[in-house]
């Protein structure tokens, strides 16, 4: 069983190459992969889970950061970029939450709101609220 600490993301899995898995995050089941890797031979295996967001969802939710946050279409928004990274403040994420919930019709609980850092975990939410 792997765990994050600070949040609640939790992953059971067992050491083999890849393994499909669900993975648990603020309560909300997500399709996941998680994976071994090696950036080399002579690494070490690094952990890695990556989430299954529907690639609609992750490109709609860039374009609604990208257009709350006035950035330029020169700007690099992907599913792993931080709102910080963008400039966006507390009060800019809340913005973002709420036009998110308004276009997908979707409901997100302020705790879950709260742990949205990037583009990629906002779009998982979304997918799992949509279910």
């Amino acid at each position: 069983m792997a765990s994050s600490t600070g949040s609640s993301m939790s992953v059971k899995c067992c050491p083999q190459r890849c393994l499909r898995s669900s993975l648990i995050y603020n309560n909300y089941a997500l399709k996941s992969s998680v994976s071994f890797v090696r950036t080399n031979p002579r690494a070490p295996l690094r952990f890695r889970v990556s989430c299954a967001a529907n690639t609609e969802t992750v490109n709609k939710v860039s374009a609604i950061v990208r257009k709350q946050l006035a950035l330029t279409e020169d700007r690099e928004v992907t599913g792993e970029t931080k709102f910080s990274e963008l400039g966006a403040d507390s009060l800019d994420t809340v913005e973002i939450v709420m036009k998110l919930e308004e276009e997908f019709c979707v409901t997100v609980e302020e705790e879950s709101a709260q742990n949205i850092t990037t583009i990629k975990e906002a779009a998982d939410l979304i997918d799992s609220l949509k279910k």
